[in-house]
């Protein structure tokens, strides 16, 4: 694919659910910061419609090697996705402050 080329993106459920899980909790102290890192998340994601692969794999010993690629955003976020053909699907949505060795099980 071209590097001008344009990438379908596609949210998943749960990559959804857990952005929703993040507003809602940081809504509870800030409901301005909480728009904002909304607005922030769906530009990010938003962004990967375009080189996608500018960013680094998600290389972690309980992932398959060279198969997730990361976007961290605000410094505790991190959107995992995937590049299949002209498709990125982002998977997951997570806290950086978070334990998030749970995506082995």
């Amino acid at each position: 694919m071209s590097k001008n080329a344009e990438y379908r993106v596609i949210v998943s459920d749960r990559a959804k659910r857990l952005m929703g899980k993040h507003v809602l909790f940081l809504s509870q102290v800030s409901p301005k910061a909480a728009a904002q890192l909304k607005v922030r998340l769906v530009e990010a994601v938003a962004s990967l419609s375009s080189m996608p692969e500018r960013c680094p794999f998600f290389n972690e010993s309980y992932i398959p090697a060279n198969k997730y690629h990361k976007l961290i955003v605000e410094k505790n976020y991190l959107i995992i996705y995937q590049i299949k053909d002209s498709v990125v699907l982002v998977e997951y949505i997570l806290d950086c402050r978070q334990d998030y060795q749970w995506l082995i099980h």
